[in-house]
């Protein structure tokens, strides 16, 4: 395999805190919070770059303003549904009541409000619902199951994010893109959400753009936030493959474990192009961020026993059940090492010629990763692709498992 890192220029932001503070000064945060308020602030479950700094610092500017924040966690049903589970999840992510300096308040029952013109039932967090007003940050970005104007960002957390598990249950049995803007609406008529905070990642996982949205405007930034999001997104530029090699997957690369927009959307959704086809996918570690949650592992056609072993089935099924894809905790074919299923992917895949194949670090981190001797040439005439090592052999240890 050849080494070769993308090294296109990107914008990102430097001054984290300092972004955020002009944020929410320009949208007027300090009049929409009233002196000894008590406002929540969510705290979802993606990996997201400087999450920890990010919520700090919007925390600080509630307390510098004369009101009481504190954090829930805005995940669905992640974290195993459980109120511990979250609460773990968050702190993983360095959110802990001391760094915050607030409390974290998590609890799974969450409240009725209402129900959209289509007839699906809208839910808030109960800690958030009895607050005077809602901070709402989340991270635009396209989303892993479906297409839609609204994706994954403000509406989607106040819908799935803040709805918990019984929200996000219902969401999903009626169908996540047609209906996120419509329960995201019922949310905004309580008058709990005083602000959106949007983070958009370019792609090295890097902050370019922070924007305070008024909730007024919130459907309308996450659609244009989308399209930009959707323009930074990284993407392996080769197609087809006859293998990717996966060395991690992991809730905290995707909430499908590896994202589709990477590995191919049609493998999660049936009438969409095939495009990027990858005739087969091996995936070798589950992240110890994942606590045992191996949703999307389904997703792969082989992976290695180690990470069988790795799997919370409770966990990993309530997350598909809640989801409605049973499809995405199937188990795959597993080899007894990394080398054995990589070769029985290969073997597989009744490749012709030298094999194409790519092999990536995990679905959210592509700025390096390793090519076979077949893309080669290819890869010199891919804008912003560096070529930086000469073909290697896979470092296999005596067992046939890679050094990850």
């Amino acid at each position: 395999m050849i080494r070769v890192r993308q090294t296109q220029e990107q914008s990102s932001i430097t001054d984290i805190a300092g972004e955020v503070k002009r944020q929410l000064s320009l949208a007027g945060l300090e009049r929409r919070l009233r002196p000894a308020s008590r406002v929540a602030v969510t705290a979802g479950s993606r990996g997201i770059h400087n999450i920890a700094l990010i919520l700090e610092t919007v925390t600080g500017e509630i307390r510098r303003l004369g009101a009481l924040p504190f954090l829930v966690p805005a995940m669905g049903s992640h974290g195993g549904a459980t109120a511990e589970g979250q609460r773990e999840v968050l702190e993983e992510y360095g959110i802990t009541e001391e760094r915050m300096g607030c409390p974290i308040l998590s609890e799974m029952e969450p409240v009725p409000i209402g129900s959209t013109p289509s007839g699906v039932p809208a839910y808030m967090d109960r800690n958030a619902h009895a607050a005077d007003a809602v901070v709402v940050v989340a991270r635009v970005k396209p989303h892993t199951s479906f297409r839609a104007p609204v994706e994954s960002g403000l509406c989607k957390m106040m819908a799935v994010g803040l709805g918990k598990q019984r929200g996000a249950e219902a969401i999903h049995r009626f169908g996540l893109g047609p209906v996120i803007e419509e329960v995201a609406r019922v949310s905004l008529a309580t008058g709990k959400i005083a602000l959106g905070l949007a983070i958009v990642e370019n792609s090295r996982e890097e902050t370019c753009c922070l924007e305070a949205v008024a909730p007024e405007h919130i459907p309308e930034r996450d659609r244009a936030l989308l399209k930009q999001a959707d323009g930074l997104l990284p993407r392996v530029p080769f197609d087809p493959l006859d293998l990717l090699l996966v060395d991690f997957m992991g809730k905290n690369i995707s909430g499908a474990g590896m994202d589709p927009n990477v590995i191919g959307l049609w493998r999660r959704l049936e009438g969409v192009p095939k495009r990027p086809f990858y005739k087969r996918v091996a995936v070798l570690r589950l992240t110890p961020e994942s606590g045992g949650n191996a949703i999307g592992i389904g997703l792969a056609d082989f992976a290695t026993r180690h990470l069988f072993g790795q799997i919370d089935f409770p966990k990993t099924y309530k997350n598909a059940m809640t989801a409605h894809e049973p499809q995405t905790a199937r188990i795959p074919m597993l080899g007894e090492s990394d080398r054995e299923a990589a070769e029985m992917a290969l073997k597989s895949a009744a490749h012709s010629g030298e094999p194409r194949v790519v092999r990536i670090r995990n679905t959210l981190h592509l700025t390096e990763y390793w090519i076979s001797p077949a893309l080669q040439q290819e890869a010199a005439a891919v804008p912003g692709l560096e070529i930086v090592g000469a073909a290697e052999p896979l470092p296999f240890d005596s067992r046939g498992n890679l050094p990850l």
